[in-house]
């Protein structure tokens, strides 16, 4: 066995057989099984971010698709950031209710020729297709100084994809989508515009392929970020932005009027494995009254080599921490145990 595979080998067990989640479960607002710690780590290239969370019909399984990272790729053949470059949508799945999971492998995009990298998907479900909005980068960079742009594709399975258009957003550098449906029944998208100092930006929709851009959102888009994430959770609007230093975190009634919330999420390291640092770019699951924040880490970016620029620096880990609802506010525990057990859409009230 090469060491890349053995590696792999390695990697796979233990997502698939993490200690924690051998525990027993727990029963009323915490029930289910204690979520590994991490909670995934990408068996091929070790390195995982920005996941989204989504069910599978017609698996009846939990997927989450995720930007991988060439963390693992020495760095005479991947210098500057062209390690963050060059790589397709991972995909792992779980059949517990999100405590443990294993990689199911890449998501089958066959759009565009030459060297591509995919970004940072947004995946949602409406009358039958799952949509992604996917970052596109047309090349293989050393630097970030290039075009990027937000595809609009469609599934029927979650792995097969078809390219239906290109967004017509405020710029030629946007990345990091985010969809919701409103009470209305319109869709709303928010991104990051990179050339408008990594601004959060947002659209309209009717029918989530034609988009109006309106601009800057308010209260969110003077203040730089990125990763956007939106949901609807104790009867008010929550957006939670990765701002480098934690996650930002705003509420709104309207989801077009942003309030911040005086402090940020995971800005102070937590305790567990591969948690000692400042989580990032963010995926929110409500189900039923609870709601769960996935985010992602760079574990070996702290102490006296946090600024280097190896192997343990450039991997990432996935964690999940359930978030709370303090004094209007959203809050959490990342050194508690989490107690996780996703609701199938259908099973929810």
């Amino acid at each position: 066995m090469c060491m890349h595979a053995a590696i792999a080998a390695i990697l796979c067990a233990s997502c698939l057989l993490p200690s924690t989640a051998r525990e027993p479960a727990a029963t009323g607002a915490r029930a289910g099984k204690i979520a590994a710690k991490p909670l995934f780590r990408d068996p091929v290239h070790d390195g995982a971010a920005d996941p989204v969370v989504i069910w599978n019909r017609a698996e009846k399984k939990w997927f989450m698709l995720y930007t991988n990272r060439r963390a693992n790729a020495a760095a005479t053949e991947a210098p500057g950031v062209k390690w963050v470059h060059g790589t397709r949508i991972g995909i792992a799945e779980s059949a517990d209710g999100g405590a443990t999971w294993s990689y199911r492998g890449m998501a089958d995009i066959r759009y565009g020729k030459g060297e591509l990298t995919h970004w940072a998907p947004e995946v949602i479900y409406h009358e039958g297709l799952y949509h992604m909005y996917l970052t596109l980068v047309p090349g293989i960079f050393t630097d970030w100084n290039h075009p990027r742009d937000i595809l609009h594709l469609t599934s029927g399975n979650l792995i097969t994809w078809k390219y239906e258009s290109t967004l017509k957003l405020s710029s030629d550098r946007v990345i990091d989508a985010c969809v919701t449906r409103l009470a209305d029944g319109t869709w709303r998208l928010w991104y990051n515009n990179e050339r408008d100092r990594k601004s959060i930006y947002f659209a309209d929709s009717r029918d989530l392929d034609r988009w109006v851009d309106r601009g800057k959102a308010d209260g969110v888009g003077e203040r730089p970020g990125e990763g956007p994430k939106v949901f609807r959770w104790q009867g008010q609007y929550w957006m939670v932005v990765d701002i480098w230093k934690g996650l930002g975190v705003y509420r709104s009634d309207d989801a077009l009027n942003w309030i911040a919330q005086p402090d940020s999420l995971l800005e102070s390291p937590g305790g567990g494995a591969d948690d000692e640092v400042k989580g990032g770019h963010p995926d929110v699951v409500v189900t039923g009254e609870r709601a769960f924040l996935f985010y992602f880490t760079h574990p070996g970016r702290r102490g006296p080599d946090a600024n280097k620029d190896g192997y343990e620096q450039r991997r990432s880990s996935i964690q999940v921490v359930e978030l709370e609802y303090r004094d209007g506010w959203l809050a959490c525990d990342r050194d508690r145990p989490t107690h996780i057990l996703l609701q199938p859409p259908e099973m929810r009230k």
